[in-house]
């Protein structure tokens, strides 16, 4: 149970728990815990959320903070590597600068302390908007829903307006993408729960945040990759995921299964649009500048971020690093099933390219050819 409070809290919490403004750290019995401050949570947010919190708080005893606030101006006024436990009544869509805010928590709390918040997704925002309206009025409805909050603040010419006009509140986002702006910011996600219609999620800092100076949010992307040598490489590509999904590698795996082709099953990362992107390929189309930048070539096993380099073997691993990443992997001349299949194609096709590179490449250009179209291949 939540008994202390740090300084600054929100306004309506800080008036209820501290009237005269006489102290800076608010401490409340059991007693008051159950009758004023579980109601006014509970006001805010909800029987169902107030219990979800009240079973995730960390050391209930000691450094429990909890606001109701779209800025991060209170969080910056407390202790760093201080708190255990931070909670937000208010949801992450109204937030003005989300990883800026979840950067300020990370920097607050102890290692390993919890943040708890939550979000209305972006699944949950379009049935709500379709059930307003029959059809098909309501999907014209949604339509321009889409263009005014998922296209207008992605393009640099429209992105500063529409912050100007709504302060960022009520921005559309994803599961994918507030996950993914968490890892990002430095935690972890270790529990979840939809509640109300809303999901509910409780994060773990597990290190500092990435800082990343160049994120991608349009339809063209740089992907961080291991080239020759090691060297990592920014593949291009058309976005197939939501943003801030290149963080879930992790996440992902641990959660889900391995379906045929190594691909993870169940991914909630890939955008519908983007499946259709995958199954033909038009994604890959991009890497054309990475082989004219000379960094791949037209044969060859794909460029791997460093998560699933390593889940390759050692021997396989050094053999990968010696040669160029290809635009055509041999996965298309194999069509392996499972990730041993595909450790096994690639090693295959690596050590037959170290005895002949130039016979290799050509043999397994036919086949890819061959599967693709003569017998109708697709990507997973």
């Amino acid at each position: 149970m939540i008994t202390k409070f740090a300084p600054f809290i929100d306004k309506q919490i800080e008036k209820l728990l501290n009237p005269d403004n006489s102290k800076e750290t608010v401490t409340i019995s059991d007693q008051d815990w159950n009758d004023d401050i579980r109601k006014l949570i509970i006001k805010e947010v909800g029987t169902k959320t107030f219990n979800f919190i009240d079973n995730h708080v960390m050391n209930p005893s000691d450094q429990v903070f909890v606001a109701a606030t779209r800025t991060r101006f209170n969080i910056d006024k407390l202790q760093e590597n201080h708190q255990n436990t931070i909670v937000n009544l208010k949801r992450v869509n109204d937030f003005r600068r989300i990883n800026k805010y979840f950067e300020s928590v990370n920097a607050k709390l102890v290692d390993g302390g919890i943040f708890i918040n939550h979000v209305e997704t972006h699944a949950v925002r379009k049935n709500r908007i379709l059930k307003k309206l029959p059809k098909p009025l309501n999907y014209v409805y949604y339509l321009g829903d889409v263009v005014l909050t998922r296209v207008i603040p992605k393009l640099k010419l429209t992105k500063a307006l529409y912050f100007h006009i709504t302060g960022g509140k009520g921005r559309v986002l994803t599961k994918a993408e507030t996950f993914g702006r968490l890892y990002s910011c430095g935690f972890e996600i270790i529990a979840e729960e939809t509640i109300n219609d809303n999901l509910h999620f409780v994060a773990r800092k597990i290190k500092q945040p990435a800082f990343d100076e160049d994120p991608t949010y349009g339809p063209l992307i740089k992907l961080r990759r291991l080239g020759k040598n090691g060297k990592i490489i920014k593949v291009y590509k058309f976005r197939t995921m939501y943003p801030f999904s290149e963080y879930l590698q992790a996440y992902i795996f641990e959660k889900n299964n391995l379906q045929e082709g190594g691909k993870i099953k169940n991914d909630f990362r890939i955008s519908h649009e983007g499946k259709i992107m995958r199954k033909y390929w038009i994604d890959e189309l991009p890497m054309i500048i990475n082989f004219v930048k000379n960094e791949m070539k037209l044969i060859g096993v794909r460029p791997l971020s460093n998560h699933y380099f390593g889940l390759y073997p050692k021997e396989l691993q050094e053999k990968r690093i010696k040669v160029k990443p290809g635009l055509l992997p041999p996965f298309y001349a194999d069509m392996p099933k499972t990730l041993d299949d595909i450790v096994a194609s690639e090693m295959r096709y690596l050590e037959a390219y170290e005895k002949a590179p130039l016979k290799t490449d050509i043999e397994y250009f036919i086949k890819i050819v061959k599967n693709i179209v003569f017998r109708g291949k697709r990507s997973c």
